[in-house]
């Protein structure tokens, strides 16, 4: 975790080089985004039985949810700790669900790995 510390600006001709320039800065990223904890033996494509609701978990901790026609009906952010996953989409709905013996149970549906 960074720390920030605020300091006032000097004028120019006060200015000392920074000890940390602003590249070597990481951008912010929300918790949600962060990959920690994402299970990458369980990225990649998960679909219904039926075909209609597939989702894509991808190995940077999003995932894009497409169903019958839509190609992305909702996306967002996962984690993943042990068996169990979290999801929140990118209006702040938030779901979860639990691998169990291969298959994925999200929301009263069963998803099935697909290569």
């Amino acid at each position: 975790m960074l720390a920030w510390r605020w300091s006032p600006r000097l004028p120019s001709s006060q200015a000392q080089p920074s000890a940390c320039p602003r590249a070597a800065v990481p951008p912010f990223t929300p918790a949600w985004s962060s990959p920690m904890g994402t299970r990458h033996d369980y990225t990649g494509l998960w679909v219904t039985e039926d075909g209609e609701i597939r989702q894509a978990l991808l190995p940077n901790g999003r995932y894009i949810e497409a169903r019958g026609h839509l190609d992305i009906a909702y996306q967002g952010n996962y984690q993943i700790v042990g068996n169990h996953i979290e999801y929140q989409d990118d209006t702040g709905f938030v779901a979860d669900g639990d691998f169990i013996a291969g298959v994925l149970h999200h929301a009263g549906m069963v998803m099935y790995a697909r290569d």
